[in-house]
């Protein structure tokens, strides 16, 4: 195969992750190494960004900030949540395309590379038919990023991995502290965490149990499974029974019995058409107040669990900066229409080897990958050894980062522009 030289551009989308910067150090420093790719662009805020011509020199960077991204969280490039969506709106769809491509072929784009979840890979997939249709020469590959971890063909996504280490260790202190206080009057704690479909987060907790039954967790309800609301009180009350006090996990997606999301709001609609999320916990919250009586309180991880990058898993950074490496091996190589997946390789002694391959970006796009119910206990309320089996690998290791002033050093990109070519997008 025929060489391809030209230009790369790598960007991130949706939410950021505390290693979504370890792939894009995977990306740079693999693509650093081929001579064909003559100079590496960032997309300024995904997709958005590059819409509007915003593109920045990487090439400008210092190498100390490049090899300090894989161990600061957030977006360094900045993200968005932007979707080029031909069912809905296929006239704009069609003058998105257009003008990604006047910018592609005003930069000689020939590698592109977006860091992301299911959307991401969605847009990653119409980008390379896009390409393919107009003959015009360019390698796609999605590099997979969402801590939701519901992406499927994948063992894991990157992301994932620190978002629970962070999880269950705020639930195992969480539960310490309320625990100390427990006393005969009982009391309750609910703790709220991302996934709105998927419960891959909330089951993450069950790692803080370590095997203890009177440990918290005692009780994690997943978006998955739908839920009687008074046997959930029950439970409550058998919990606090037992040991005086219960710390319930809960997905902020999670379900009544009728299949309603606890914590929608129909009033308000987010970006892509669906109520807002206003707090699953203190729906739940009120209920147990008002039947239980119990004195009960609720924590919002929020951003802080997918940011963290001070307590990341340092198997899921490398995950991360290989899935960056192994995108940009496979595009030189003349693939394109992938994404990247993680391998388990699970050796005869128990110990795993790592490792990337390929999925066809038809496979992934807007396709949701979720807890399977039998890594579930029968009753709903808590996964089982199969699924602690699974994540346990994922959480290992930490990562060593610069301290400064007793706080992290992370970096911080100087996001030199890129002289625009064009005129401003209509």
């Amino acid at each position: 195969m025929a060489e391809l030289v030209g230009n790369l551009l790598v960007a991130q989308s949706g939410g950021p992750t505390a290693v979504i910067n370890s792939s894009l150090a995977g990306v740079i420093t693999e693509a650093g190494h081929h001579e064909c790719i003559e100079e590496i662009y960032g997309g300024a805020n995904g997709i958005l960004g590059i819409l509007n011509e915003e593109l920045i020199d990487i090439n400008d960077e210092k190498q100390k900030t490049i090899e300090g991204l894989r161990s600061s969280p957030g977006a360094a490039l900045g993200t968005c949540r932007y979707k080029i969506d031909f069912n809905k709106n296929p006239e704009k769809a069609a003058r998105d395309m257009d003008r990604l491509f006047e910018v592609f072929q005003a930069h000689n784009i020939r590698y592109f590379f977006y860091v992301g979840g299911n959307d991401s890979q969605d847009t990653s997939h119409k980008i390379h038919d896009e390409a393919v249709k107009r003959g015009y020469e360019m390698r796609v590959i999605g590099v997979p990023k969402t801590i939701d971890n519901d992406l499927p063909h994948t063992d894991s996504c990157p992301g994932y991995g620190s978002v629970i280490k962070y999880a269950a260790a705020s639930v195992m202190e969480v539960g310490l502290d309320v625990g100390s206080m427990a006393t005969d009057d009982g009391s309750c704690c609910i703790v709220e965490v991302m996934g709105r479909s998927a419960g891959w987060i909330a089951a993450g907790t069950m790692l803080a149990k370590r095997s203890n039954p009177a440990a918290p967790p005692h009780m994690i309800l997943l978006p998955e499974i739908q839920y009687n609301m008074d046997a959930v009180l029950a439970k409550v009350q058998e919990t606090i029974n037992a040991y005086k006090y219960c710390v319930m996990v809960v997905g902020e997606g999670v379900r009544n019995d009728k299949g309603e999301e606890i914590g929608a709001d129909t009033s308000r609609l987010d970006a892509f058409g669906h109520p807002v999320l206003a707090g699953a916990a203190e729906k739940i919250k009120e209920l147990v107040q008002a039947r239980l009586k119990t004195k009960t309180r609720t924590l919002m991880l929020g951003y802080a669990q997918r940011a963290a990058g001070h307590f990341a898993s340092l198997t899921d950074s490398a995950n991360a900066f290989a899935c960056g490496v192994a995108a940009v091996r496979a595009a030189l190589s003349g693939q394109s229409g992938f994404m990247v997946k993680i391998v388990r390789n699970t050796q005869p002694e128990g110990s795993i080897l790592w490792s990337t391959d390929l999925q066809p970006l038809g496979d992934i796009a807007n396709v949701e990958h979720f807890v399977p119910r039998d890594w579930v206990s029968e009753d709903g309320f808590l996964p089982n050894e199969k699924f602690v089996a699974y994540a346990s690998p994922l959480i290992e290791g930490e990562i060593k980062f610069p301290v400064e002033a007793g706080l992290p050093k992370y970096v911080v990109l100087d996001g030199v522009k890129v002289e625009k070519k064009l005129a401003p997008r209509g």
